[in-house]
């Protein structure tokens, strides 16, 4: 099967569109780069599709572990001011955009040393890339979060509004910091919101579930999504999906 490429097209956009996902869309046309797709360019399409990588509305797969760190390579720069983003996943920044991982690392390593040793920075950094490995979770989406969540203070308060969230990612009633195992309670933190816990998902399941990270964000924060428009807090953090947009574009605003 085949596809002509249409006027403002991203693979993004084509594998939203026709229910596959992107990783299969980029699989099936190992010669085409996505950024430079011209208008009546015939690409392949691959026999079947799994959830999509930034928005849709079923449920998606990530890529199997296979030693690689998912979303290390390629990105943007990053830059840019705070754009206030709304609506539906759809209405968000096409994952092909965001900015790089070694970018998004030089843009929160720094935001982190308000927080975190040196040392403590590093093993946040092991985990983070230790976890993507392990999860195929997006490097990413597990720094922005761990940012969003905690600023990278690995002594973060837990919360509990009905549920326990502690630790970097704020997780379900995961692990605290461990004074005398800096390194491995770390790593346990960073595990337990990105790959979940015996009491609730992390954020590999929530992809799974909703098939796209936008409304998996607002499902980590809140625990349910009003997939018309993100920025309903449904009880928790209205701009949550907002902010996590905007760090993964490498976006700066005050008081980020």
């Amino acid at each position: 099967m085949s596809y002509t490429i249409q006027s403002g097209d991203t693979f993004w956009s084509i594998a939203q569109k026709l229910g596959i996902s992107v990783d299969a869309l980029q699989a099936a046309n190992p010669g085409v780069n996505p950024s430079t797709l011209q208008i009546g360019q015939v690409i392949n399409l691959p026999g079947n599709g799994g959830g999509n990588n930034g928005g849709g509305n079923g449920g998606g797969s990530l890529p199997p572990p296979n030693g690689t760190i998912p979303g290390s390579t390629g990105g943007s720069p990053g830059g840019g001011d705070f754009v206030a983003y709304s609506g539906p996943a759809s209405a968000y920044p096409d994952p092909s955009q965001w900015a790089s991982y070694s970018a998004l690392w030089a843009q929160n390593s720094k935001l982190m040393r308000f927080n975190a040793s040196d040392a403590e920075i590093g093993f946040i950094q092991s985990a983070i890339e230790t976890v993507a490995r392990e999860s195929g979770v997006d490097v990413r989406c597990i720094l922005c979060i761990i940012v969003q969540e905690s600023g990278g203070n690995p002594r973060v308060v837990a919360t509990n509004n009905g549920v326990r969230n502690p630790g970097l990612m704020q997780s379900h009633n995961g692990v605290e910091f461990n004074p005398q195992d800096p390194a491995g309670s770390i790593l346990q933190m960073v595990r337990d919101g990105t790959t979940g816990t015996r009491d609730g998902d992390g954020l590999k399941q929530l992809f799974e579930r909703y098939g796209n990270w936008y409304e998996a964000f607002r499902g980590y924060n809140s625990g349910s999504v009003n997939k018309g428009d993100l920025n309903d807090p449904v009880g928790a953090t209205g701009d949550y999906v907002q902010k996590v947009a905007n760090r993964l574009m490498g976006h700066s605003w005050p008081n980020m």
